[in-house]
């Protein structure tokens, strides 16, 4: 447990460290959006690009992990839409529950993270996992989110559409992910690695500065977001005003009100799922496969484990704003399951005898 948590606590530490920037106004959150755009445009693609050169084709699209993770990602998806249709939530905020349930914050925190933990040879089934929960996962959530809207009957109250949403509402969600640079520095990293190709020196080099930069600035971010998310919503464009609330805040970006009564069930249980049950329903299916003959190795089958085990994806909540979902419960689900991954995520690495290289 000790090699463990001297790999995970930097990470976490990180994103503490943000998290207290933005809190202590060290960070002008104004700013926010500048190192978001770093990181989602420049420092991440670059590193994805550089672990897609360093992985075979063959591990980055590998048909028995895609098939089995999509499986327990439709699993958890439809488990807490069906929840939040017992509670009564309304369709959006469910799919946005349902996305943050089953997508974790692979981006920022996995790769790095797990390679780090398990070395190279992981990065493979990560990002494989990732490229699914970008591509399919959100796009369901966002299509199931619009779904019915067209109808009076649905589009005006949030309430639950009485049928499938059409698969023309799938294809229009599928948009976002598609303009998303990320696949893409996955996808030209993969075939540079096919093609056997490298990049020129100058341009080599600075691919590797930035993809060096990306975990510790992506993890600073996500906790001046998960600040941000707690005391409001997207920061102005313009200068701050100058009178503050009584919390020292400006007006709109005062603390939100603690969680409903109403929200609370639908809260712990989607930060259960995220951290519990997804990773248990991730390696019992691959338990299944082995048993049906599947070729998963051990490191395969932990990655995709840890994976599954990570806190929910921190871009979500700025999703849930831009579709109109509740992003106060998406935030705080985002900020529980972050806060509370520190503890289950070192737990699942070391029940999994994960040896970080010294």
């Amino acid at each position: 447990m000790q090699a463990i948590l001297a790999v995970t606590v930097p990470f976490f530490a990180l994103i503490l460290a943000g998290y207290l920037a933005a809190q202590r106004g060290w960070l002008p959150l104004a700013a926010i959006p500048g190192l978001n755009g770093f990181v989602l445009f420049f420092a991440l693609p670059c590193m994805l690009l550089r672990f897609g050169m360093n992985t075979p084709l063959a591990q980055l699209l590998d048909p028995v992990i895609s098939s089995l993770y999509l499986v327990c990602a439709v699993l958890v998806v439809t488990l807490v839409l069906s929840l939040g249709h017992l509670l009564g939530t309304p369709r959006r905020d469910a799919a946005f529950a349902a996305l943050v349930a089953a997508f974790p914050n692979s981006g920022f925190i996995g790769v790095p993270l797990l390679v780090a933990l398990m070395g190279p040879g992981a990065a493979g089934p990560v990002i494989c996992t990732m490229l699914l929960d970008m591509m399919l996962t959100t796009s369901a959530c966002l299509a199931w989110a619009q779904g019915g809207r067209a109808r009076a009957s649905d589009g005006a109250n949030g309430a639950w559409p009485s049928s499938v949403w059409a698969g023309s509402a799938f294809l229009a969600a599928l948009k976002a992910p598609l303009m998303n640079p990320l696949p893409w520095s996955i996808a030209l990293g993969g075939a540079l690695s096919a093609l056997d190709l490298t990049l020129w020196g100058p341009v080599e080099k600075t691919v590797w500065m930035l993809a060096d930069a990306a975990s510790p600035v992506a993890l600073f971010t996500i906790g001046a977001v998960l600040w941000r998310s707690r005391v409001g919503q997207v920061a102005p464009a313009q200068p701050l005003p100058q009178q503050d609330s009584p919390s020292g805040l400006p007006d709109r970006w005062a603390d939100e009100p603690p969680p409903s009564p109403a929200q609370t069930p639908l809260l712990l249980s989607v930060v259960t799922i995220k951290l519990v049950l997804h990773p248990v329903l991730v390696w019992s299916g691959c338990l299944a496969a082995r048993t049906l003959g599947a070729p998963l190795t051990d490191l395969q089958v932990t990655a995709i484990t840890l994976m599954s085990a990570l806190p929910s994806a921190s871009n979500v909540s700025m999703l849930a704003e831009r579709y109109g979902a509740d992003n106060g419960l998406v935030a705080r689900i985002i900020m529980g399951s972050t806060t509370a991954a520190f503890i289950t995520f070192s737990l699942w690495a070391w029940a999994f005898g994960v040896q970080p290289a010294p």
